[in-house]
């Protein structure tokens, strides 16, 4: 499909799959990151990994084969694929602490220009808990964050400085927007790619955040 008749959330999201290698190990947090499994490469196969204790996440079931014991961490519905493994949260959690996550894709609230994190809670609104976004941008060995340029009233998330609670300082390795491709490195972000006819000075006046061009 032509990248000019994408959604911006589609962009993004098959952007993103290009992430992932054969073989990988990989976490996807909740919300649009799960998309990028329905992304795949041709010819890459990932084992997908769901805080919640189970390794070898299958597609989403077809209506009417849903099981109610079958979710990931966002309480959604899915499949086991063949070959999958069941445990307990505290042990799903050592597979992340212990560094055994090749890769983690996750939504994000604000980046900060030196790689930032926010993207588990909004203050005065109801939230569960950080789950295990703390954990994994901290203990996966790439860290990826995908998210809209703007927010719904056309406010950069791309900031100077967070606003939000943070999930995690400079943990951000790569940052992928419907509008750029950002790298974070010794608290710099660096503009590695840009999509669509946008041009870099275009790219500025929507970015709250100083990055420099590649």
């Amino acid at each position: 499909m032509p990248t000019d008749t994408l959604s911006p959330r589609e962009r993004i999201v098959q952007r993103a799959a290009q992430e992932l290698s054969d073989g990988m190990y990989v976490n996807l947090g909740i919300g649009m990151p799960t998309l990028v499994a329905n992304q795949l490469p041709e010819g890459v196969n990932i084992v997908l990994e769901s805080e919640n204790g189970l390794l070898g996440i299958g597609p989403f079931p077809f209506e009417g084969e849903e099981d109610a014991d079958l979710i990931n961490a966002g309480k959604q519905t899915i499949t086991a694929a063949r070959g999958s493994a069941y445990f307990s949260s505290s042990e799903s959690f050592e597979m992340i602490r212990g560094g055994h996550i090749d890769l983690t894709i996750m939504g994000g609230m604000e980046v900060s220009q030196r790689g930032d994190l926010a993207n588990w809670m909004i203050p005065g609104k109801m939230v569960k808990g950080p789950g295990g976004g703390m954990d994994l941008v901290v203990s996966a060995k790439k860290v990826v964050i995908i998210m809209t340029h703007c927010n719904k009233k056309g406010e950069p998330k791309i900031l100077e400085e967070c606003n939000l609670p943070l999930t995690g300082v400079q943990c951000v390795d790569r940052l992928i927007t419907e509008h750029a491709v950002f790298d974070f490195e010794n608290g710099e972000m660096i503009l590695r790619e840009l999509t669509g006819d946008m041009t870099v000075e275009e790219l500025k006046k929507i970015t709250g955040g100083k990055f420099r061009e590649n």
